[in-house]
């Protein structure tokens, strides 16, 4: 089959999110390999576009997110030829003005409470169970992706890591941290900004399963597929009752007071630093071992 092309004749662009249903399964792929599936916009409102359509299709019971090739994601898109946060997108998430007409932190908190915080919070509401199936780098805006799905299965070569306190900045948008693992665990996640490998993920509660590598499509669908026999609506309403508690737990006003804390910390870089994220940018991070 050929490549699609623009009215040009140019090769089209390489949609950055793939998605197939497998019977009662739709499986959302991440597809920019060649940057680990790190998320610029295009790929965010991308998988939005793929939940909504997963959410309104009656055969679908049970989405898996996934990532093409060695990684599930390195995270937000801070540097890459498609890097694409100061274009403007149709919002969906949110009432937040467009971000890429203003400066300073108005343009930063308009976007990211659009993109990271607003849509994490929305996929996480999607009223069918959700399955992460990570192998490789879940590294910061990775992170975000596997926390709103309901369970995680990784392959044993999967790491996790938030690093951006290199940055100088509390953790991710969606700060599920301590709800997502304990407290100290979390602290020490953080504060040191080391990879958590897939096993202790496991042994702290952040990680359902634990597979090889060539076994982890096959095991994550056998899960997906022994969910989908439940009832929908039994499935549908399981996962809000779980959601509501985490949120009488505090995570959605929590989540909220550090998205605050956030937004500190990238105008303190603005005031005293090169930039928003503290002079960090691929390469500085990737010395640093994030």
């Amino acid at each position: 089959m050929s490549a699609a092309r623009t009215a040009s004749g140019t090769p089209a662009p390489k949609a950055p999110v793939r998605y197939e249903r497998q019977g009662p399964v739709a499986v959302v792929t991440m597809d920019r390999p060649d940057y680990r599936n790190a998320q610029n916009t295009a790929m965010t409102y991308a998988l939005d576009r793929a939940f909504y359509r997963a959410a309104d299709d009656d055969r679908v019971k049970v989405v898996v997110l996934a990532g093409a090739g060695k990684h599930f994601s390195a995270g937000h898109d801070i540097g890459t030829p498609e890097r694409d946060a100061h274009l403007p997108f149709d919002r969906r998430a949110g009432l937040w003005w467009d971000h890429s007409d203003k400066k300073g932190a108005e343009s930063r908190f308009a976007r990211e409470s659009e993109v990271y915080l607003g849509m994490c919070r929305r996929w996480r509401e999607l009223p069918k169970p959700m399955v992460a199936s990570v192998q490789g780098a879940c590294v910061a805006g990775g992170l975000m992706l596997a926390w709103v799905c309901d369970l995680i299965v990784a392959a044993e070569d999967a790491f996790f890591a938030d690093p951006v306190v290199r940055m100088g900045i509390p953790g991710v948008e969606y700060f599920a941290h301590p709800w997502v693992m304990p407290p100290r665990i979390a602290k020490e996640f953080l504060y040191t900004g080391d990879r958590m490998g897939a096993r202790r993920a496991y042994e702290v509660g952040m990680v359902n399963r634990v597979v090889p590598p060539e076994e982890l499509t096959d095991r994550t669908m056998e899960l997906a597929h022994r969910i989908a026999e439940m009832p929908r609506m039994g499935l549908a309403l399981t996962k809000r009752a779980v959601n509501q508690a985490e949120d009488l737990q505090g995570l959605h006003t929590g989540m909220d007071s550090v998205f605050g804390l956030h937004h500190l910390a990238h105008a303190h870089n603005a005031e005293t630093a090169p930039d928003a994220l503290g002079g960090m940018d691929i390469r500085s991070m990737k010395a640093a071992g994030a």
